[in-house]
Protein backbone atom coordinates (compact mmCIF):
# COMPACT_ATOMS: atom_id res chain seq x y z
CA UNK A 1 0.00 0.00 0.00
CA UNK A 2 1.10 3.44 -1.04
CA UNK A 3 -0.24 7.12 -0.80
CA UNK A 4 0.00 9.60 -3.78
CA UNK A 5 1.57 12.67 -1.54
CA UNK A 6 0.83 16.65 -2.81
CA UNK A 7 4.32 17.87 -3.26
CA UNK A 8 3.80 21.43 -2.93
CA UNK A 9 6.62 22.68 -5.48
CA UNK A 10 5.64 25.10 -8.73
CA UNK A 11 5.00 23.22 -11.61
CA UNK A 12 4.82 19.75 -10.08
CA UNK A 13 1.09 20.14 -7.60
CA UNK A 14 -0.71 19.46 -11.02
CA UNK A 15 0.40 16.18 -12.11
CA UNK A 16 -0.15 15.04 -8.48
CA UNK A 17 -3.59 16.18 -8.54
CA UNK A 18 -3.99 13.94 -11.56
CA UNK A 19 -2.86 10.83 -10.29
CA UNK A 20 -5.44 11.72 -7.28
CA UNK A 21 -7.89 11.79 -9.98
CA UNK A 22 -7.27 8.82 -11.57
CA UNK A 23 -6.79 6.62 -8.29
CA UNK A 24 -9.85 8.12 -7.33
CA UNK A 25 -11.93 8.14 -9.75
CA UNK A 26 -11.05 4.68 -11.13
CA UNK A 27 -12.15 3.25 -7.66
CA UNK A 28 -15.64 5.17 -6.91
CA UNK A 29 -16.96 3.46 -10.72
CA UNK A 30 -18.20 0.10 -8.43
CA UNK A 31 -20.92 2.38 -6.57
CA UNK A 32 -23.94 2.31 -9.08
CA UNK A 33 -26.08 4.15 -6.34
CA UNK A 34 -26.18 7.66 -8.73
CA UNK A 35 -28.79 8.76 -10.93
CA UNK A 36 -30.12 12.04 -11.86
CA UNK A 37 -30.86 14.28 -9.68
CA UNK A 38 -34.52 13.85 -9.15
CA UNK A 39 -35.39 17.57 -8.10
CA UNK A 40 -35.66 20.62 -9.68
CA UNK A 41 -33.83 23.61 -8.02
CA UNK A 42 -33.10 26.28 -10.50
CA UNK A 43 -29.79 28.63 -10.27
CA UNK A 44 -30.03 31.83 -8.80
CA UNK A 45 -27.61 34.90 -8.91
CA UNK A 46 -24.64 34.82 -7.25
CA UNK A 47 -24.47 30.67 -7.15
CA UNK A 48 -23.02 28.75 -9.82
CA UNK A 49 -24.32 25.91 -10.86
CA UNK A 50 -28.39 24.53 -10.29
CA UNK A 51 -30.08 20.89 -9.86
CA UNK A 52 -33.11 21.64 -12.51
CA UNK A 53 -34.05 18.06 -13.57
CA UNK A 54 -32.79 19.45 -17.10
CA UNK A 55 -29.56 20.76 -16.07
CA UNK A 56 -28.14 17.50 -15.46
CA UNK A 57 -26.21 16.50 -18.28
CA UNK A 58 -26.13 12.85 -18.70
CA UNK A 59 -22.89 10.57 -20.52
CA UNK A 60 -21.23 7.46 -20.63
CA UNK A 61 -18.16 6.45 -18.61
CA UNK A 62 -15.66 4.15 -20.25
CA UNK A 63 -18.08 0.70 -19.20
CA UNK A 64 -21.03 2.19 -20.39
CA UNK A 65 -22.64 3.76 -17.19
CA UNK A 66 -25.05 6.68 -17.88
CA UNK A 67 -23.32 9.11 -15.26
CA UNK A 68 -23.58 12.81 -15.22
CA UNK A 69 -21.45 13.75 -11.98
CA UNK A 70 -18.19 13.92 -10.89
CA UNK A 71 -17.93 10.94 -9.28
CA UNK A 72 -14.93 10.50 -7.24
CA UNK A 73 -13.91 8.95 -3.62
CA UNK A 74 -12.89 11.76 -0.92
CA UNK A 75 -10.00 8.80 -0.14
CA UNK A 76 -9.62 5.14 -1.19
CA UNK A 77 -7.42 4.32 1.92
CA UNK A 78 -9.96 2.55 4.39
CA UNK A 79 -9.82 0.36 7.70
CA UNK A 80 -12.60 -1.82 6.62
CA UNK A 81 -11.77 -5.02 5.15
CA UNK A 82 -14.35 -6.03 2.86
CA UNK A 83 -13.37 -8.95 0.74
CA UNK A 84 -15.52 -7.86 -1.90
CA UNK A 85 -14.06 -4.37 -2.10
CA UNK A 86 -10.94 -3.13 -4.38
CA UNK A 87 -10.33 -0.50 -1.20
CA UNK A 88 -10.59 -3.04 1.63
CA UNK A 89 -7.95 -2.01 4.06
CA UNK A 90 -5.84 -6.10 3.19
CA UNK A 91 -5.72 -5.04 -0.60
CA UNK A 92 -2.12 -3.98 -2.00
CA UNK A 93 -3.26 -0.89 -4.20
CA UNK A 94 -2.37 2.78 -4.89
CA UNK A 95 -4.12 5.02 -2.50
CA UNK A 96 -5.02 8.47 -2.67
CA UNK A 97 -6.99 11.32 -0.79
CA UNK A 98 -8.14 14.78 -1.50
CA UNK A 99 -8.49 17.50 1.08
CA UNK A 100 -11.99 19.08 1.06
CA UNK A 101 -9.46 22.57 -0.86
CA UNK A 102 -8.74 19.81 -3.78
CA UNK A 103 -11.62 18.37 -3.60
CA UNK A 104 -14.12 21.50 -3.81
CA UNK A 105 -11.93 23.44 -6.43
CA UNK A 106 -11.40 20.40 -8.76
CA UNK A 107 -14.99 20.27 -8.64
CA UNK A 108 -15.93 23.90 -9.53
CA UNK A 109 -13.34 24.00 -12.09
CA UNK A 110 -14.91 20.85 -14.07
CA UNK A 111 -18.16 22.36 -13.76
CA UNK A 112 -16.92 25.79 -15.22
CA UNK A 113 -15.62 24.03 -17.98
CA UNK A 114 -19.04 22.25 -18.34
CA UNK A 115 -17.82 18.53 -17.84
CA UNK A 116 -19.90 17.85 -15.06
CA UNK A 117 -23.22 19.46 -13.16
CA UNK A 118 -22.77 17.61 -9.91
CA UNK A 119 -21.03 15.69 -7.62
CA UNK A 120 -21.61 12.36 -6.35
CA UNK A 121 -19.07 12.14 -3.37
CA UNK A 122 -18.15 8.75 -1.30
CA UNK A 123 -15.21 7.65 0.61
CA UNK A 124 -13.50 4.84 2.44
CA UNK A 125 -13.04 4.92 5.92
CA UNK A 126 -9.72 6.88 6.97
CA UNK A 127 -8.87 7.05 10.80
CA UNK A 128 -12.81 6.65 11.86
CA UNK A 129 -16.18 7.06 10.71
CA UNK A 130 -16.20 10.33 12.41
CA UNK A 131 -13.02 11.60 10.89
CA UNK A 132 -14.22 10.48 7.39
CA UNK A 133 -17.58 12.63 7.78
CA UNK A 134 -16.15 15.61 8.67
CA UNK A 135 -13.72 15.85 5.80
CA UNK A 136 -16.64 15.26 3.47
CA UNK A 137 -18.47 17.76 5.31
CA UNK A 138 -15.63 20.34 5.16
CA UNK A 139 -15.84 19.62 1.28
CA UNK A 140 -19.40 20.68 1.37
CA UNK A 141 -19.12 23.44 3.07
CA UNK A 142 -16.34 24.96 0.98
CA UNK A 143 -18.80 24.04 -1.94
CA UNK A 144 -21.92 25.73 -0.96
CA UNK A 145 -20.62 28.60 0.94
CA UNK A 146 -17.45 29.54 -0.35
CA UNK A 147 -18.01 28.62 -3.86
CA UNK A 148 -21.78 29.03 -3.62
CA UNK A 149 -22.47 26.15 -5.39
CA UNK A 150 -25.83 25.42 -5.90
CA UNK A 151 -25.62 22.93 -8.34
CA UNK A 152 -26.66 18.93 -7.37
CA UNK A 153 -24.65 16.60 -4.89
CA UNK A 154 -25.03 13.47 -3.70
CA UNK A 155 -23.12 12.30 -1.03
CA UNK A 156 -22.50 8.56 0.67
CA UNK A 157 -23.37 8.47 4.27
CA UNK A 158 -20.58 6.93 6.64
CA UNK A 159 -21.84 3.21 8.16
CA UNK A 160 -20.56 3.94 11.70
CA UNK A 161 -20.50 7.86 12.16
CA UNK A 162 -22.60 10.29 14.83
CA UNK A 163 -26.17 10.95 13.97
CA UNK A 164 -25.03 14.86 14.07
CA UNK A 165 -22.73 14.42 11.28
CA UNK A 166 -25.20 12.51 9.26
CA UNK A 167 -27.34 15.25 9.82
CA UNK A 168 -24.76 18.05 8.77
CA UNK A 169 -23.78 16.17 5.61
CA UNK A 170 -27.52 16.04 5.02
CA UNK A 171 -28.68 19.38 5.07
CA UNK A 172 -25.38 19.96 2.90
CA UNK A 173 -26.30 17.77 -0.22
CA UNK A 174 -29.44 17.01 -2.21
CA UNK A 175 -29.54 12.86 -1.85
CA UNK A 176 -27.73 10.72 0.55
CA UNK A 177 -27.21 7.19 0.35
CA UNK A 178 -26.27 4.39 2.77
CA UNK A 179 -25.22 0.79 1.01
CA UNK A 180 -26.32 -2.28 2.50
CA UNK A 181 -23.89 -3.68 0.30
CA UNK A 182 -24.82 -7.44 1.19
CA UNK A 183 -28.66 -8.85 1.62
CA UNK A 184 -28.37 -10.46 4.91
CA UNK A 185 -26.82 -10.29 8.20
CA UNK A 186 -24.90 -13.73 7.24
CA UNK A 187 -23.38 -12.15 4.42
CA UNK A 188 -22.38 -9.27 6.05
CA UNK A 189 -20.42 -11.04 9.34
CA UNK A 190 -18.52 -13.51 6.49
CA UNK A 191 -17.53 -11.03 3.99
CA UNK A 192 -17.84 -7.27 5.78
CA UNK A 193 -16.88 -8.29 9.21
CA UNK A 194 -16.29 -4.25 10.36
CA UNK A 195 -19.92 -3.98 9.35
CA UNK A 196 -23.08 -4.69 10.86
CA UNK A 197 -27.15 -4.33 10.01
CA UNK A 198 -27.32 -2.38 12.63
CA UNK A 199 -24.54 0.62 11.84
CA UNK A 200 -26.35 0.51 8.37
CA UNK A 201 -29.97 0.69 8.77
CA UNK A 202 -29.66 3.00 11.98
CA UNK A 203 -28.37 5.65 9.68
CA UNK A 204 -30.99 4.97 6.94
CA UNK A 205 -33.45 5.00 9.39
CA UNK A 206 -32.06 8.64 11.01
CA UNK A 207 -32.06 10.08 7.05
CA UNK A 208 -35.54 9.09 6.42
CA UNK A 209 -36.73 10.49 9.99
CA UNK A 210 -35.60 13.84 8.99
CA UNK A 211 -36.44 14.22 6.05
CA UNK A 212 -40.25 13.58 7.14
CA UNK A 213 -39.35 16.24 9.77
CA UNK A 214 -37.87 18.50 7.12
CA UNK A 215 -41.05 18.42 5.17
CA UNK A 216 -42.82 19.20 8.25
CA UNK A 217 -40.99 22.62 9.11
CA UNK A 218 -40.80 23.23 5.49
CA UNK A 219 -44.33 23.28 5.99
CA UNK A 220 -44.37 26.20 9.21
CA UNK A 221 -41.41 27.98 8.46
CA UNK A 222 -40.88 29.09 4.93
CA UNK A 223 -37.12 29.96 4.80
CA UNK A 224 -36.25 26.54 6.87
CA UNK A 225 -32.98 24.58 5.78
CA UNK A 226 -33.86 21.67 3.23
CA UNK A 227 -32.62 18.13 4.23
CA UNK A 228 -31.78 15.60 1.29
CA UNK A 229 -34.46 17.01 -0.69
CA UNK A 230 -33.97 14.47 -3.85
CA UNK A 231 -34.22 11.45 -0.75
CA UNK A 232 -32.16 8.66 -0.13
CA UNK A 233 -30.99 5.30 -2.09
CA UNK A 234 -28.88 2.38 -1.71
CA UNK A 235 -26.89 -0.50 -3.46
CA UNK A 236 -26.77 -4.15 -3.32
CA UNK A 237 -24.36 -6.35 -4.86
CA UNK A 238 -25.81 -9.18 -6.75
CA UNK A 239 -23.90 -12.62 -6.88
CA UNK A 240 -21.23 -12.28 -4.50
CA UNK A 241 -22.80 -14.35 -1.87
CA UNK A 242 -25.67 -17.61 -2.25
CA UNK A 243 -28.22 -15.16 -1.73
CA UNK A 244 -31.22 -15.82 -3.76
CA UNK A 245 -33.43 -13.58 -5.40
CA UNK A 246 -36.12 -13.38 -3.94
CA UNK A 247 -34.03 -13.20 -0.60
CA UNK A 248 -32.96 -9.77 -2.53
CA UNK A 249 -36.19 -8.62 -3.61
CA UNK A 250 -38.11 -9.42 -0.28
CA UNK A 251 -35.34 -7.11 1.25
CA UNK A 252 -35.70 -4.36 -1.46
CA UNK A 253 -39.63 -4.01 -1.11
CA UNK A 254 -39.14 -3.80 3.07
CA UNK A 255 -36.69 -0.54 2.43
CA UNK A 256 -39.05 1.05 0.18
CA UNK A 257 -41.69 0.51 2.60
CA UNK A 258 -40.12 1.41 6.16
CA UNK A 259 -37.54 3.57 4.80
CA UNK A 260 -39.17 5.43 2.03
CA UNK A 261 -36.12 4.80 -0.04
CA UNK A 262 -36.05 6.64 -3.47
CA UNK A 263 -33.88 3.95 -5.55
CA UNK A 264 -32.68 0.40 -4.57
CA UNK A 265 -29.90 0.20 -6.70
CA UNK A 266 -28.34 -3.38 -7.72
CA UNK A 267 -24.77 -4.39 -8.91
CA UNK A 268 -24.19 -7.17 -10.55
CA UNK A 269 -20.47 -8.58 -8.58
CA UNK A 270 -17.07 -8.09 -10.73
CA UNK A 271 -14.32 -10.26 -9.29
CA UNK A 272 -11.62 -7.79 -8.82
CA UNK A 273 -10.06 -9.05 -5.56
CA UNK A 274 -9.24 -12.67 -4.93
CA UNK A 275 -10.23 -14.52 -1.71
CA UNK A 276 -11.71 -17.86 -0.89
CA UNK A 277 -14.95 -16.82 0.39
CA UNK A 278 -15.55 -14.89 -3.17
CA UNK A 279 -16.36 -16.59 -6.89
CA UNK A 280 -13.48 -17.47 -9.01
CA UNK A 281 -11.63 -13.90 -10.19
CA UNK A 282 -12.87 -15.20 -13.64
CA UNK A 283 -16.61 -15.32 -13.13
CA UNK A 284 -18.17 -13.16 -15.58
CA UNK A 285 -21.02 -10.35 -13.96
CA UNK A 286 -24.14 -11.75 -13.59
CA UNK A 287 -25.76 -8.74 -15.43
CA UNK A 288 -29.27 -10.42 -16.68
CA UNK A 289 -29.40 -11.20 -12.97
CA UNK A 290 -28.82 -7.85 -12.80
CA UNK A 291 -32.02 -7.17 -15.11
CA UNK A 292 -34.20 -8.90 -14.07
CA UNK A 293 -33.68 -7.30 -10.56
CA UNK A 294 -33.98 -3.70 -12.14
CA UNK A 295 -37.17 -5.05 -14.01
CA UNK A 296 -38.90 -6.62 -10.57
CA UNK A 297 -37.88 -3.71 -8.65
CA UNK A 298 -39.84 -1.67 -11.34
CA UNK A 299 -43.30 -3.86 -11.22
CA UNK A 300 -43.04 -3.29 -7.31
CA UNK A 301 -42.78 0.64 -7.95
CA UNK A 302 -45.12 1.69 -10.40
CA UNK A 303 -46.87 -1.52 -11.31
CA UNK A 304 -48.51 -2.50 -7.55
CA UNK A 305 -46.70 -5.75 -7.62
CA UNK A 306 -45.72 -7.35 -4.51
CA UNK A 307 -42.34 -9.76 -3.95
CA UNK A 308 -44.02 -12.59 -2.65
CA UNK A 309 -46.20 -12.87 -6.29
CA UNK A 310 -43.19 -12.68 -8.47
CA UNK A 311 -41.04 -15.03 -6.35
CA UNK A 312 -41.49 -17.40 -3.18
CA UNK A 313 -39.35 -20.16 -1.86
CA UNK A 314 -39.96 -22.79 -4.30
CA UNK A 315 -38.97 -21.04 -7.07
CA UNK A 316 -36.86 -18.06 -5.42
CA UNK A 317 -34.67 -16.74 -8.54
CA UNK A 318 -36.19 -15.25 -11.92
CA UNK A 319 -36.43 -16.88 -14.94
CA UNK A 320 -33.47 -15.52 -17.02
CA UNK A 321 -34.83 -16.10 -20.34
CA UNK A 322 -38.49 -14.01 -19.71
CA UNK A 323 -38.90 -11.24 -18.20
CA UNK A 324 -40.45 -11.22 -13.99
CA UNK A 325 -43.88 -9.75 -15.67
CA UNK A 326 -44.30 -12.21 -18.26
CA UNK A 327 -43.58 -15.08 -16.28
CA UNK A 328 -46.30 -14.03 -13.76
CA UNK A 329 -48.44 -13.88 -16.26
CA UNK A 330 -47.30 -17.72 -17.58
CA UNK A 331 -48.05 -18.48 -13.94
CA UNK A 332 -51.72 -17.11 -13.50
CA UNK A 333 -53.24 -17.66 -17.22
CA UNK A 334 -55.99 -18.38 -14.76
CA UNK A 335 -56.33 -14.78 -14.72
CA UNK A 336 -56.51 -13.96 -18.31
CA UNK A 337 -57.84 -13.15 -20.56
CA UNK A 338 -59.28 -9.78 -19.56
CA UNK A 339 -61.34 -7.84 -21.59
CA UNK A 340 -59.34 -4.51 -22.82
CA UNK A 341 -62.90 -2.20 -22.65
CA UNK A 342 -63.29 -2.27 -19.25
CA UNK A 343 -60.35 -4.47 -17.20
CA UNK A 344 -59.51 -2.19 -13.95
CA UNK A 345 -56.23 -0.01 -14.35
CA UNK A 346 -54.72 -2.48 -11.79
CA UNK A 347 -55.47 -5.11 -13.97
CA UNK A 348 -54.13 -3.78 -17.50
CA UNK A 349 -50.75 -3.10 -15.58
CA UNK A 350 -50.44 -6.38 -14.92
CA UNK A 351 -50.65 -7.57 -18.34
CA UNK A 352 -47.41 -8.10 -20.71
CA UNK A 353 -46.64 -5.43 -23.25
CA UNK A 354 -48.95 -3.14 -21.76
CA UNK A 355 -47.06 -0.34 -19.71
CA UNK A 356 -48.09 2.57 -17.41
CA UNK A 357 -48.26 5.23 -19.90
CA UNK A 358 -50.33 2.86 -22.03
CA UNK A 359 -52.84 1.64 -19.62
CA UNK A 360 -53.70 5.20 -18.41
CA UNK A 361 -54.26 5.90 -22.02
CA UNK A 362 -55.93 2.95 -22.54
CA UNK A 363 -58.44 3.78 -19.42
CA UNK A 364 -59.11 7.70 -20.81
CA UNK A 365 -59.18 6.57 -24.59
CA UNK A 366 -62.29 3.61 -24.01
CA UNK A 367 -63.92 6.73 -22.35
CA UNK A 368 -64.97 7.96 -25.58
CA UNK A 369 -65.62 4.46 -27.32
CA UNK A 370 -65.18 0.86 -27.71
CA UNK A 371 -61.22 -0.07 -28.13
CA UNK A 372 -60.38 -2.89 -30.97
CA UNK A 373 -56.79 -4.42 -31.69
CA UNK A 374 -56.06 -1.72 -34.25
CA UNK A 375 -56.37 1.01 -31.80
CA UNK A 376 -54.40 -0.49 -28.78
CA UNK A 377 -51.31 -0.88 -31.17
CA UNK A 378 -52.08 3.21 -31.92
CA UNK A 379 -52.22 3.72 -28.10
CA UNK A 380 -48.56 1.87 -27.80
CA UNK A 381 -49.51 -1.46 -26.82
CA UNK A 382 -46.56 -3.92 -27.62
CA UNK A 383 -49.53 -6.52 -29.57
CA UNK A 384 -46.39 -9.26 -29.77
CA UNK A 385 -46.64 -9.78 -25.86
CA UNK A 386 -50.36 -8.45 -25.20
CA UNK A 387 -52.66 -10.33 -27.63
CA UNK A 388 -52.16 -13.60 -25.64
CA UNK A 389 -53.35 -12.28 -22.80
CA UNK A 390 -56.70 -9.94 -23.84
CA UNK A 391 -59.82 -9.48 -25.34
CA UNK A 392 -61.02 -6.75 -27.34
CA UNK A 393 -64.86 -6.97 -27.16
CA UNK A 394 -64.87 -10.40 -26.40
CA UNK A 395 -63.21 -11.58 -28.81
CA UNK A 396 -58.92 -12.15 -29.63
CA UNK A 397 -56.84 -11.12 -32.57
CA UNK A 398 -57.85 -12.64 -35.58
CA UNK A 399 -56.13 -15.57 -36.87
CA UNK A 400 -54.50 -16.15 -33.46
CA UNK A 401 -54.35 -19.23 -32.10
CA UNK A 402 -53.66 -19.25 -27.93
CA UNK A 403 -51.63 -22.48 -26.81
CA UNK A 404 -48.98 -22.13 -24.21
CA UNK A 405 -46.66 -23.96 -26.13
CA UNK A 406 -47.19 -20.80 -28.99
CA UNK A 407 -47.43 -18.02 -25.97
CA UNK A 408 -44.29 -19.22 -24.31
CA UNK A 409 -41.92 -19.33 -27.78
CA UNK A 410 -43.11 -15.90 -28.55
CA UNK A 411 -42.07 -14.71 -25.35
CA UNK A 412 -39.02 -15.99 -24.93
CA UNK A 413 -38.04 -15.31 -28.54
CA UNK A 414 -34.79 -14.09 -29.73
CA UNK A 415 -36.46 -10.60 -29.69
CA UNK A 416 -36.99 -10.88 -25.94
CA UNK A 417 -34.57 -13.71 -24.92
CA UNK A 418 -31.19 -12.66 -23.38
CA UNK A 419 -28.03 -14.88 -23.86
CA UNK A 420 -26.85 -16.95 -20.94
CA UNK A 421 -24.22 -13.52 -20.54
CA UNK A 422 -24.10 -10.55 -22.40
CA UNK A 423 -20.82 -8.24 -21.79
CA UNK A 424 -20.86 -4.47 -21.11
CA UNK A 425 -18.77 -3.20 -24.05
CA UNK A 426 -16.41 0.26 -23.77
CA UNK A 427 -18.02 3.05 -25.88
CA UNK A 428 -15.09 4.99 -25.95
CA UNK A 429 -11.29 4.14 -26.40
CA UNK A 430 -10.15 7.30 -24.80
CA UNK A 431 -10.67 8.67 -21.24
CA UNK A 432 -13.16 11.47 -20.94
CA UNK A 433 -11.03 14.07 -18.85
CA UNK A 434 -7.16 14.16 -20.13
CA UNK A 435 -4.11 15.35 -18.01
CA UNK A 436 -3.86 18.60 -20.08
CA UNK A 437 -7.88 18.82 -19.18
CA UNK A 438 -7.03 18.75 -15.58
CA UNK A 439 -4.17 21.20 -15.62
CA UNK A 440 -6.17 23.96 -17.78
CA UNK A 441 -8.72 23.23 -15.17
CA UNK A 442 -6.23 23.97 -12.08
CA UNK A 443 -4.74 26.91 -13.62
CA UNK A 444 -7.99 28.69 -14.49
CA UNK A 445 -8.13 28.21 -18.36
CA UNK A 446 -11.59 28.08 -18.92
Amino acid sequence: MYIVKVVIVRGSIIIDIFDKLTILSDSAKYDVACTSSGIDRKGKSGSLGSAAKAGICHSFSADGRCISLLKVLMTNVCVFDCKYCINRESNDTPRAAFTPQELAELTINFYRRNYIEGLFLSSGVIKNPNYTAEQMIKALELLRNVYHFNGYIHVKAIPGADSELITRLGLLADRMSINIELPSQESLRLLAPNKTKESILRPMGLISNKIQENRTDLVKYRHASRFVPAGQSTQLIVGATPDTDHTILTLTEGLYKKYGLKRVFFSAYMPVVENSLLPAIDTKPPLIREHRLYQADWLLRFYGFEAKELLDARNPNFNLQVDPKCNWALNNMDKFPVEINRASHEMLLRVPGIGVISAQRIITARRNGTLDFASLKKLGVVLKRAQYFITCQGKIMEGLKITSDSTIRTLMSDQYKLPSYQEQLSLFDEPFITRKDVQQCLTGQI
